[in-house]
């Protein structure tokens, strides 16, 4: 594939705001990221985790890094690129998703990290600051998490932002297992006690 790491594709200005946490910015995805996007999606443990197909190439990373920058464009949400603000590595995405099958449930939060920081509150630190963006600032009432069953760890990260599980689904993109629905009502939402600041949006 051809170098995309330099030209016009980085000069765009992008829909998707840049937001900070306490240790991570949340940040835009560049053309750049594709490869270290592509490293995560094929470590044995987001393999598993995510059933990543044993054919996954750097192509459909950068087909998913596409889909994520269109999304924020033409729907107002989308996954951010993190990076941990001390050292400025990547180490994985998270935030808001939706998809146009009639059964999708709505506005999903989800993350993916990097195994080698697995552990440290990364991925509830990213959903927590996208959950926050999903009711204050796209004005949401519900948010979802679609999640494959065996994957423990997204389960515990739903819990601690206060998603419950509903039912198991089948859906169209993923025919080979069912996902179980997780939900937050606005209502039911604790909000963070330290929020994040909004450094530039689109």
């Amino acid at each position: 594939m051809a170098d995309l790491s330099v030209g016009w594709f980085n000069c765009h200005v992008s829909a998707c705001p840049t937001l900070t946490t306490e240790r991570l910015t949340m940040r835009p995805f560049r053309a750049a990221d594709v490869d270290p996007l592509f490293d995560i999606m094929t470590t044995d443990e987001v393999r598993s985790a995510f059933h990543v197909p044993d054919d996954f190439t750097r192509a459909n990373a950068w087909s998913v890094l596409t889909s994520f920058v269109g999304l924020w464009e033409l729907k107002g949400v989308g996954h951010w690129a993190l990076e941990e603000r001390d050292s400025r590595r990547f180490v994985g995405r998270a935030g808001l998703y939706w998809r146009t099958e009639p059964d999708w449930p709505g506005i999903e939060v989800g993350w993916m990290l990097h195994p080698g920081v697995w552990g440290r509150g990364y991925a509830t630190e990213a959903g927590a600051r996208a959950v926050e963006y999903g009711f204050d600032d796209v004005g949401e009432e519900r948010l979802f998490s679609v999640i494959l069953p065996e994957n423990a760890r997204s389960q515990a990260v739903a819990r601690r932002l206060g998603f419950t599980p509903g039912e198991e689904r089948v859906l169209p993109h993923f025919p080979s297992a069912a996902h179980c629905i997780w939900r937050l009502d606005r209502n039911a939402w604790s909000r963070p006690r330290q929020g994040a600041r909004r450094l530039s949006g689109g």
